[in-house]
């Protein structure tokens, strides 16, 4: 009886070297951003005195950018550059923070002050999260976008990681400048990385009238099916989220009687999550049908969210880390396989303007979450607002649930 032949395996996906360059720079990007955005709040509750509302304020000063500039920087990454975008957005970012590091050096932090570097620095990482991204497709084919954005959220997940614990045990030796200098020197990297990277060329679109390639844009985003499912839940998430963000730093040393790099190591927790969901993501899309390997990000929140309501009950460090670390594995494949998907079924031509519409949209969420959050718990305790959250994000579960990535089996064929 003739052997039947063992199937061939399939090759590793090997990714351009350009493409490798803008994941260095993307981390370098990443870490800066999460150093600065732990250390902000804990600065501000161990050296300023901030309470929920103080906090609240300070996030959602560092998320109005979105809800703002997404738009433009858009439609900008349609109708120019997307490596100069990239590289001028990183910029700014790195100049706020040098600031940032100033102001803490000379004895001249308030809350009014951070909240104003929070808003510019925001600025530029809105640029950086609508040019990268729509940048990715032209390094890479079109097979290897998984891989490719896999990669890129690996590099952020070892950041979430390695920055907050980073930015926690810094405050807690020598206040905020050390953190703030090690913040703005892995941004003024990466701008030095994305200095040195191509972009093949492109066709530019012919001149229009910018609100009607913003119609176009929105009107894809609405009216397809599965680009509107996850909108919607990201809506949901986001806001979710933020609640949990605004309350979370004063509530873990207040109520947890956590130290300053306690609250980083609990932080921390989330991007060590992160690190294991982006190394199980692939395991997870070749196991599961593609629309319930989307749904698993979901999934993963609600159970998160309910251990750290129980942190009510039993108020421990460790059960706040639990939570993060749950955080952290699930959405991460939930950010993989969604923008994939999005890249996916997207025309490569409005790839900027998509992202723009998410990015408003979701993002622009999390100021309406980081008020929401502040307000509840400056008025009626941290407890209610960590139930809002968990309400929230039971709403997100719901949306993506019932609606058709449910029943999708398979990534779609790609548009052009």
């Amino acid at each position: 009886m003739r052997a039947m032949p063992s199937p061939t395996p399939t090759p590793p996906v090997t990714l351009p070297r350009s493409f490798r360059g803008l994941a260095w720079a993307n981390l370098a990007a990443q870490s800066a951003e999460q150093i600065s955005l732990a250390a902000v709040p804990i600065v501000a509750v161990v050296a300023l005195g901030a309470g929920p509302g103080d906090i609240g304020a300070l996030a959602t000063a560092q998320t109005l950018p979105f809800l703002l500039l997404s738009i433009p920087a858009g439609l900008l990454a349609d109708r120019w550059s997307r490596r100069r975008l990239t590289i001028a957005a990183e910029a700014l970012r790195a100049l706020s923070l040098l600031a940032l590091l100033m102001a803490a050096t000379l004895g001249g932090l308030s809350i009014g002050l951070l909240a104003a570097l929070g808003f510019i620095g925001a600025a530029g990482t809105v640029g950086f999260s609508v040019a990268a991204p729509a940048w990715v497709p032209a390094l890479v084919p079109r097979e290897a976008l998984a891989a490719a954005n896999g990669r890129l959220e690996l590099a952020r997940s070892v950041a979430f990681a390695a920055g907050p614990a980073a930015a926690g045990a810094l405050v807690s030796w020598a206040g905020g400048p050390p953190a703030f200098v090690l913040a703005t020197g892995l941004s003024t990297l990466a701008v030095a990385l994305l200095l040195r990277l191509p972009e093949p060329p492109r066709a530019l679109p012919t001149e229009r009238h910018v609100l009607a390639e913003l119609r176009d844009g929105a009107r894809l985003v609405w009216h397809h099916p599965l680009l509107r499912a996850i909108g919607l839940t990201s809506v949901a998430w986001n806001i979710a989220w933020f609640v949990l963000q605004a309350v979370y730093v004063p509530y873990a040393v207040r109520t947890l009687g956590m130290t300053a790099d306690a609250v980083g190591v609990t932080l921390a927790c989330y991007g060590g999550g992160m690190v294991a969901g982006a190394l199980l993501a692939p395991r997870v899309i070749a196991a599961l049908p593609y629309g319930r390997a989307v749904i698993v990000g979901p999934v993963f929140s609600v159970l998160a969210s309910a251990v750290m309501l129980a942190t009510l009950a039993w108020p421990t460090a460790a059960m706040a880390a639990l939570s993060f670390t749950l955080f952290g594995l699930g959405p991460i494949v939930w950010t993989i396989t969604q923008t994939t998907l999005r890249q996916t079924v997207t025309p490569t031509a409005m790839l900027g303007r998509v992202s723009a519409i998410f990015l408003t949209v979701n993002m622009g969420a999390r100021p309406v979450g980081a008020a929401l959050g502040g307000a509840v718990g400056a008025g009626l305790g941290e407890g209610a607002a960590l139930a809002l959250s968990f309400a929230c994000f039971a709403v997100q579960l719901a949306v993506i649930v019932f609606s058709p990535m449910r029943t999708l089996r398979v990534l779609p064929q790609a548009v052009n």
